[in-house]
């Protein structure tokens, strides 16, 4: 089979791996935020957002495969780790957080106060350079993107905190519906 149309399907396979997993993790903290209004997670809620977590993880799964190919693909023409362009590693990064925080997540270990934000600010950052990389926008700098990055989690953080702090207030009957 031949390397351009290896690479050309494994790329395709790569944004809508990318889309689903934006698109459940949208779901996910809809869910989320949905099953703590009332200040307890039925079984109801807890099994409709255990498909979810299925559905982001075979996301997870699928753009791990695809880009580990695409790299590997990269490096085979660059032909040294130093010759990938900072797009190539700015995608690797948000990446490994995921990863790293579902991970971290699943065990207990990272606060719901950080981790929902973490995931769903790192799939939209996957979602943005995909859209940017089919406009043809990958010529940045790996510093301004690791400053746009951690200011989005930033901001992603005080959203999802925001919004959690609403529905506690709500439920508390702190404020008026």
């Amino acid at each position: 089979m031949d390397m351009t149309l290896i690479t050309i399907l494994t790329s395709i396979f790569q944004v809508f791996s990318v889309s689903l997993g934006v698109g459940s993790s949208t779901l996910a903290i809809t869910n989320f935020f949905v099953a703590i209004a009332d200040g307890k997670i039925d079984e109801t809620e807890r099994r409709m957002m255990g498909v979810v977590y299925v559905v982001l993880r075979i996301a997870m799964v699928a753009i791990l495969i695809t880009t580990l190919i695409l790299f590997v693909l990269d490096f085979m023409q660059a032909g040294n780790l130093s010759a990938l362009s900072d797009f190539t590693y700015a995608f690797l990064i948000p990446l490994t957080v995921l990863f790293i925080n579902a991970v971290l997540m699943t065990l207990h270990l990272m606060p719901s106060t950080f981790g929902p934000s973490i995931q769903a600010g790192s799939w939209y950052t996957l979602g943005t350079l995909m859209a940017l990389k089919s406009l043809g926008i990958t010529d940045f700098s790996l510093t301004i993107f690791l400053l746009a990055y951690v200011t989005w989690l930033v901001l992603a953080t005080s959203i999802v905190n925001g919004i959690m702090a609403i529905l506690k207030a709500h439920k508390h009957g702190l404020l008026k519906k």
